[in-house]
């Protein structure tokens, strides 16, 4: 395995200072390597700050616990451990997955003894080989748009959004309005997501404190995440 990619070594670093103690938001398409060599605790591109990364991985092992299951992750880039907890009596919800197989995973990073590791808020088992070829086209085009933000002056605070391709499975356990508000979101193709303005807009029949506790529960649940501020929303699958 190649332990070099380009020059995305030397500029996932963050300048002196730049949004070290921002709070990220938003999903960033990445492959392993850029998570194994970014600082400490952060997930970020030439300074920006995400909330979250997705991979597109093969899952080369699999140990299961009494509190969480971990995942040894590859992609052409490197290997990393992916951790999904589990909390009491939730084993069988845990991820179908087969080893030597693809997943996308969405996580947040963690560092121990210098080891970064990967939370897993959701895993999913890639069911078609495009999605592989689509999430490096993704991380490139993240990683050259990132780029060109800082270029022009881009804020840190005021990030782009690099969102991976949606997947156009159904969501179970949700009920009509939800589902509905589901596909206003999934549907829109922005990359900063749908504004909330736009879901009162869509959904006139639905109170703004109904909306608030749909939008509170799918970002729960995982289903949704707000990219760029609280007011906008983007699909996790």
């Amino acid at each position: 395995m190649n332990d070099s990619f380009g020059d995305f070594n030397a500029t996932q670093t963050a300048p002196a200072g730049a949004a070290s103690n921002q709070k990220g938001e938003g999903i960033v398409p990445l492959f392993i390597k850029q998570i194994v060599d970014a600082p400490e605790g952060n997930i970020e591109l030439f300074g920006m700050q995400f909330g979250m990364a997705c991979l597109v991985a093969i899952v080369r092992n699999v140990e299961t616990s009494s509190t969480k299951i971990t995942y040894t992750l590859e992609d052409h880039s490197g290997r990393i451990d992916a951790h999904y907890w589990l909390e009491e009596g939730d084993a069988l919800k845990a991820p179908e997955v087969m080893l030597n197989n693809y997943v996308k995973v969405y996580g947040t990073t963690r560092s121990q003894a210098g080891q970064k590791s990967l939370m897993v808020f959701k895993l999913l088992p890639v069911l078609d080989p495009n999605e592989v070829c689509t999430h490096l086209l993704e991380a490139l085009n993240a990683r050259y748009k990132a780029e060109d933000y800082q270029n022009k002056g881009g804020s840190s605070a005021m990030v782009p959004d690099f969102t991976a391709s949606q997947s156009t499975a159904i969501v179970n356990g949700l009920d009509p309005k939800q589902q509905a508000v589901f596909q206003a979101i999934k549907s829109n193709m922005s990359e900063e997501g749908i504004n909330r303005k736009e879901l009162k807009a869509k959904f006139s029949h639905i109170s703004d404190s109904e909306l608030t506790n749909i939008l509170d529960f799918m970002i729960s649940e995982g289903h949704i995440y707000s990219s760029i501020d609280a007011d906008h929303f983007i699909c996790t699958m």
